[in-house]
């Protein structure tokens, strides 16, 4: 199978229209080890970011309420097949899945990052870890994928409403993702984690917003709440969604799981929560099934990377 290029994809305006001709990739050739997630273990991938206070309000300075709100959508639709037709049509006969608004929660944010020189927009968690600075997001949140380069100007938004951010901005100071994204583009594996740096009063991320606990190698098929903030027609960015159902997955044989939700650009890298753990993000669409969102089972290629940002 193909695998898309991202870079393709940031090249346009929305990425959930962008129709780029591509799907999901399965196991990454640049891999070594089986596991048992059905993707073959990949090396994590790392860049540092702002580590000097000059750097941070550098970052934190450029991202300004202009700026923030004219940030584009950065999520990927893929080209569908009968497959995905199918399961379109079969979701017809019930209930349009509609994301449901939701009050601002600390754990909850946008992320915001530049790439090639624009300006780009997701949604990340504020994670369990044990330098309790990690954000969780889509890869393609902060990396273009297949042999692109990182994100520049990462910062995460707790809460962010309607342009308050209660919370402060928090810059980035390391990113990591898998090779499987980066050097495959590889959707199986589009997962990425930030380490923020402390605020100006020395407080890691987590001691001031709270986290969603991490989980990994979980059954399949789980009921989930996907969170993010939709910034594509009919949703403007301005505010946190939700949507809710059962994994199903992907027709393709691909390892991602989709679930019923009609949440646009913008919301990639938005945290799916099962039992009160996050254990999934929002990754993709097919075009020709926007009602069904996709996202990587957190396996133990997802644990690997968690395991590097939490001990950054």
């Amino acid at each position: 199978m193909r695998r898309p290029v991202i870079r393709s994809l940031l090249a346009g305006t929305a990425l959930v229209v962008s129709g780029i001709a591509a799907t999901p990739a399965l196991a990454g050739t640049d891999a070594t080890t089986a596991t048992a997630d059905g993707v073959r273990a990949s090396a994590v991938v790392h860049q540092e970011q702002a580590t000097t206070r000059a750097q941070q309000r550098a970052v934190e300075a450029y991202w300004t309420p202009e700026r923030m709100r004219a940030a584009i959508p950065a999520d990927a639709t893929l080209d569908g097949d009968a497959r995905t037709a199918a399961t379109a049509a079969a979701a017809k006969a019930k209930p349009r899945p509609a994301a449901v608004p939701e009050n601002p929660r600390p754990q909850l944010g946008k992320v915001f990052f530049t790439i090639g020189g624009v300006d780009y927009v997701c949604s990340g968690t504020a994670t369990t870890s044990g330098n309790g600075d990690v954000v969780t997001t889509a890869g393609h949140c902060l990396h273009e994928g297949d042999g692109g380069a990182f994100a520049t100007r990462f910062t995460f938004v707790p809460a962010y409403d309607n342009g308050s951010a209660p919370y402060g901005q928090w810059s980035a100071s390391d990113l990591f993702t898998s090779s499987g994204w980066a050097n495959s583009g590889d959707f199986n594996v589009d997962v990425g984690f930030a380490v923020m740096n402390e605020n100006s009063s020395g407080q890691s991320l987590t001691s001031v917003v709270g986290s969603y606990p991490i989980a990994f190698n979980l059954a399949r098929g789980l009921s989930y709440t996907s969170y993010g903030y939709p910034a594509a027609p009919p949703f403007n960015g301005q505010r946190l969604y939700s949507c809710s159902g059962t994994a199903r997955n992907d027709p393709f044989g691909a390892t991602t799981q989709g679930i019923p939700c009609d949440m646009t650009g913008g919301s990639s890298g938005g945290g799916w929560i099962t039992g009160g753990r996050l254990n999934s993000v929002n990754s993709y669409k097919y075009n020709n099934d926007p009602n069904t969102m996709y996202g990587p089972y957190f396996g133990s290629t997802a644990q690997s990377i968690y395991n590097a940002a939490a001990a950054a």
